[in-house]
């Protein structure tokens, strides 16, 4: 079973799984949050959502999970692009395909 991977790169839902039953079954949607996280730490040198760097795993997937993210820094389509990612909703977040074509 999935039980998660370096918590700056996690979607919400995955660390809410995690949390709640000690295991995730990842969606393709998850991949775009992580994708979009990488280029936010590529982009700005910041990872999505603040919590201290010696925070226990549970307490950073508590924030990841809740949703306290910060807000993207990075300019232009990139920007917006980074932003549409790291949607809290995976609903919410482009298709890989649709972030492909922003990144051409």
């Amino acid at each position: 079973p999935y039980r998660g991977c370096l918590v700056h790169y996690e979607a919400p839902e995955i660390s809410r799984s995690i949390l709640d039953t000690g295991q995730a079954e990842p969606p393709p949607q998850a991949d775009v949050y992580a994708l979009g996280a990488s280029l936010l730490i590529s982009a700005t040198g910041r990872r999505a959502v603040e919590y201290p760097d010696d925070a226990p795993r549970p307490v950073q997937r508590e924030a990841v999970a809740n949703g306290r993210r910060r807000p993207v820094k990075a300019p232009g389509k990139l920007g917006q692009l980074i932003d549409a990612m790291l949607s809290h909703d995976p609903r919410d977040r482009p298709t890989l395909q649709e972030a492909r074509e922003v990144l051409r």
